[in-house]
């Protein structure tokens, strides 16, 4: 429902405003707002106007006024716009966003972490296997080897 007001500037001008009203239950449609009730297009709904199946009414900006009641009798509302508000049209879909962004920041700086972790650790394995190496060669009988004659007679 659209409510005109007129007004009165300080320098003595007149002016026009309109405030559309369109919270909650819709007294009345738009062509845009019908299509999204009915889930058909704007044009399905201009021709059936046009078409005197349903009756509606046009204002002084060409915009049309149908009631829910007359729309309803020929195209049945979809559960969508009847039963549940998407969150598009919700004001708390800002905050999803909001928060969706952050925790894909967040989760992407905890894989960064995690595979530089998983680099040091690699690095750490390697560096663990050559001191191991290096440490079964020091243990390795290091004497000089005996020679013949000692090891004949077990000297």
């Amino acid at each position: 429902m659209n409510i005109a007001s007129k007004h009165w500037t300080e320098t003595g001008k007149l002016f026009t405003f309109t405030i559309k009203r369109t919270t909650g239950n819709p007294t009345v449609y738009t062509l845009g707002e019908a299509a999204k009730a009915t889930g058909k297009s704007k044009a399905t709904i201009s021709k059936a106007i046009k078409n005197g199946r349903i009756s509606a009414r046009k204002d002084e900006t060409g915009t049309f006024h149908i009631d829910p009641s007359e729309l309803h009798r020929v195209y049945p509302p979809t559960a969508i716009s009847e039963h549940k508000e998407t969150l598009e049209n919700t004001p708390e879909k800002a905050d999803f966003d909001g928060t969706i962004r952050e925790l894909q920041a967040r989760l992407e700086a905890a894989h960064e972490r995690l595979s530089d972790k998983e680099t040091v650790i690699a690095d750490l394995k390697e560096d663990r296997d050559r001191w191991r190496q290096q440490a079964t060669a020091l243990l390795a009988d290091q004497r000089p080897a005996k020679g013949l004659i000692a090891r004949i007679f077990g000297r």
